[in-house]
């Protein structure tokens, strides 16, 4: 029988599951040079949506086709820009519903996959984490840990260190399910992630999506002119995106110092961090725990 998109679509609508060989036929019929154009991209999007049961070969290929779609259709690879974002976020949102199990791991997949990433992106990325715990009323094991791969995740503001945003969302988690049986993973996560808000340092910045093109322009021309790639190479041009891209090398005790100044929690901080803990007029455990946190890491008796 020969294979068709509408009627795999009418067949959905029906109630139909999503077979493991109707995942063989949808892979060769859009994938069969690993390359997906945006139209079929939006119709695995809505046979995501239709779908009442699936195969798990279905997760499998949607993952790998949309992470392949999102992160290599345009240059530079491995980057997500503006565009490619809106996109996505209008897809999984055209179902009313919010994300669902498979979408909002694309979501995740493509952060911690991406070299760069827009930060509206990870944020909309927590927003969504955020407003299942808050209909649950707990943070359960996989919640926190979907919490720390956004939060950590290489493709966004800030990589590897977590934003004021970031830990004022987590500190309404707190908040909001202090008395709940929450996975023994959502206390540890709270404290290590506002302690990083509050203490921790990486030298490491990725290269923006626009230098990267620039860069692979760069490697992909041909021109043999010495002239020509020292020009190129003037203030403003490919030699600032490879001075970019490169990381700058640090003495060890420049470093080190680096570090430490940045262990030590700031005025600024500190004035966050009591207005937080403050607000209530009592301390609770988590807070508690990341008193002591910060206390230990900063090697000062008090905060």
């Amino acid at each position: 029988m020969t294979f068709s998109f509408p009627d795999l679509a009418r067949a959905l609508k029906d109630g139909a599951a999503i077979s493991a060989e109707d995942v063989l036929a949808v892979r060769r019929e859009v994938w069969p040079d690993r390359s997906i154009s945006e139209a079929e991209a939006e119709t695995l999007f809505e046979f995501n949506r239709l779908a009442r049961d699936a195969d798990p070969a279905w997760r499998d290929f949607f993952l790998e086709a949309m992470c392949d779609h999102l992160l290599n259709a345009r240059p530079p690879r491995n980057y997500v820009d503006e565009a490619a974002a809106v996109w996505l976020i209008g897809q999984i949102e055209r179902g009313g519903d919010g994300a669902d199990a498979i979408e909002l791991e694309l979501v995740v997949r493509l952060l911690e996959r991406a070299l760069n990433g827009p930060g509206a992106l990870k944020a909309w990325a927590l927003h969504q984490v955020e407003s299942a715990v808050l209909r649950d009323g707990r943070v359960s094991d996989a919640e926190a840990a979907m919490l720390r791969r956004i939060l950590f995740a290489a493709g966004g503001d800030g990589a590897a260190l977590v934003s004021q945003d970031e830990a004022e969302a987590l500190w309404r988690l707190k908040d909001a399910t202090l008395d709940a049986d929450n996975g023994p993973a959502w206390k540890t996560l709270f404290v290590q992630a506002v302690g990083n808000h509050l203490m921790a340092y990486s030298s490491y910045r990725p290269l923006e999506r626009d230098e990267a093109q620039r860069l692979d322009a760069w490697a992909a021309d041909r021109r043999s002119s010495v002239l020509g790639f020292i020009g190129r190479m003037r203030p403003g041009g490919i030699g600032e995106a490879l001075r970019a891209a490169l990381p700058q090398q640090k003495s060890a005790s420049d470093h080190e110092a680096a570090v430490d100044a940045a262990r030590a929690v700031t005025p600024d901080e500190k004035s966050w961090l009591d207005g937080r803990v403050e607000a209530d007029g009592a301390r609770d455990p988590y807070e508690e725990a990341l008193l002591a946190f910060v206390a230990e890491e900063s090697a000062r008796p008090e905060v």
